[in-house]
């Protein structure tokens, strides 16, 4: 019977999924990125972002708290220096589960454990506010924007100015040749000159 079970507990006592947790979050904070089984994973959620949260004040007393949670000076270290800049404007939701497939020997279901502001992939560019650029796509409106009227005039002025620099070295090359063609003309003057004397 489950009366009363508010959390899962994972089949070990409260001391070892303590020290579990603590582990799992420690490699969490410093890799960004971890594998683990889904049910870990939902654990290890409970147990963090409370953690992160806590990061975005640095205080003492606060570093102190989750360094009892976390019993790892590097993971600290990392959560209040990087972590925490990263996830300021965040208001919640600082992870993310992606399901993977299952473990062969135990058929587990497999996840991926992440943090949600360190996946370069699904963010894009960034901004140096640590937003990502908002970008707003509106169809049948046929109506572009100044910003974009702009690109639009810069590309144009670009391809302009690439097509004259092209004129611009084909004639130089063909100067070139036309010289070497004098030249050679001239010498083969000069040497019938000096036959006929």
């Amino acid at each position: 019977m489950r009366h009363g079970k508010k959390f899962n507990h994972l089949s070990r006592t409260s001391a070892h999924r303590r020290a579990m947790l603590s582990n799992m979050a420690a490699s969490l904070i410093l890799h960004k990125r971890i594998m683990t089984t889904v049910a870990k994973a939902k654990a290890l959620r409970i147990y963090v972002e409370p953690l992160i949260t806590k990061s975005k004040e640095d205080t003492t007393h606060s570093r102190r708290m989750v360094f009892s949670y976390l019993q790892s000076k590097d993971a600290v270290t990392e959560l209040f220096r990087e972590v925490s800049t990263k996830v300021a404007n965040r208001p919640g939701g600082y992870t993310r589960i992606i399901k993977m497939a299952n473990r062969l020997g135990d058929n587990a279901e497999m996840c991926m454990m992440e943090l949600v502001d360190y996946n370069t992939l699904l963010l894009g560019s960034e901004t140096p506010s640590g937003k990502t650029a908002a970008k707003r796509r509106r169809r049948g409106s046929g109506k572009g924007s100044a910003s974009e009227e702009t690109t639009v005039a810069t590309a144009k002025a670009t391809k302009e100015v690439a097509e004259v620099k092209k004129e611009e070295k084909v004639e130089a090359v063909l100067d070139s040749k036309v010289s070497e063609t004098e030249a050679d003309v001239a010498v083969e003057t000069n040497e019938e000159e000096k036959k006929t004397e």
